[in-house]
């Protein structure tokens, strides 16, 4: 079975697309606050066995925050995950108009691969094309690869994480390319399973792979309301973040889902999680599912 990751997306930066996001971080969230916010729950995770942190440069200042926790003995025991291509511009509002800028060209790698260098202290153990899509030119740009795969040649694992309904598409044009990518972190969740199967044909080719937003920005957690999958977990008396890590969890091809949890409350249910079932009948179309995650507001 899968191990559980801290994912900082939604630590890392004072506004996400997170369901009751407003309600979970203090009123202020200047720096310092979610600093002390991202401290307490890498704390609480590693005490709770977590050994795989996710960070990305477009989550603010996750990977800083990351790095300041990190002591030499903690990082020989850790997995760390990063990810490049997205820069932030939010300007620690959450009223911005533009929260953050993609762009996959190789200037802005030789840019933020340096800058993860700095924050964490050294090299990341995976670091991953962010939310690369079936548009993006980046595996067409055979310069951009060829740096990549000077980097998987220095021992750090270079992967893709994906996003849209085309994840599948974009997986598997990067697993017929092979080199440098050994690596995906993918949406996953028990209301958008569609990646499912191209994801594990990459675990049969050796993929490391890491299942994101298995609580689907919130909507499979209490901050969803009265939902059918929320009355589902509730007449099971399970927490219904709990009931959706777990069928993430089950995946046979998951070696990491992340918890993206933001308060101690939620991590710890995160974590007690539990498996009951396939759960196909809450199954959206991948389309109806990424349109509703669009319209998702930055809070």
């Amino acid at each position: 079975m899968a191990s559980i990751g801290l994912g900082l997306a939604a630590l890392g930066r004072p506004g996400y697309i997170n369901l009751g996001h407003d309600e979970d971080l203090p009123p202020g969230r200047a720096v310092e606050d979610l600093r002390v916010r991202t401290h307490e729950l890498l704390e609480q995770a590693w005490q709770a066995g977590v050994r795989y942190f996710d960070a990305a440069r477009s989550y603010g200042l996750a990977e800083k925050f990351l790095g300041e926790w990190l002591t030499p003995e903690r990082r020989t025991q850790l997995t760390i995950g990063s990810k490049w291509g997205y820069t932030y511009v939010g300007d620690w509002r959450t009223d911005a108009d533009t929260h953050e800028v993609k762009d996959h060209g190789l200037a802005t790698f030789e840019r933020q691969w340096p800058e993860t260098l700095q924050a964490l202290g050294g090299p990341s153990d995976f670091y991953l094309v962010h939310s690369l899509t079936a548009d993006s030119p980046a595996l067409d740009d055979k310069r951009l690869l060829d740096r990549l795969g000077e980097l998987a040649d220095s021992g750090v694992r270079v992967g893709l994480s994906t996003s849209g309904p085309r994840q599948s598409e974009t997986l598997r044009r990067a697993i017929d390319l092979g080199t440098p990518f050994s690596a995906v972190q993918a949406t996953w969740n028990v209301l958008e399973p569609s990646a499912g199967a191209a994801l594990a044909e990459a675990h049969d080719a050796g993929w490391f792979v890491v299942v994101k937003e298995a609580v689907a920005n919130g909507r499979l957690t209490t901050h969803g309301g009265e939902t059918p999958f929320n009355e589902f977990a509730h007449q099971r008396g399970i927490a219904p973040d709990a009931l959706a890590i777990g069928a993430a969890m089950a995946q046979p091809w998951a070696d990491i889902v992340l918890s993206g949890a933001t308060t101690a409350s939620q991590l710890a249910s995160n974590l007690a999680y539990r498996v009951d079932g396939p759960l196909t009948e809450f199954i959206q179309q991948p389309e109806e599912y990424w349109t509703e995650r669009s319209a998702l507001p930055w809070i």
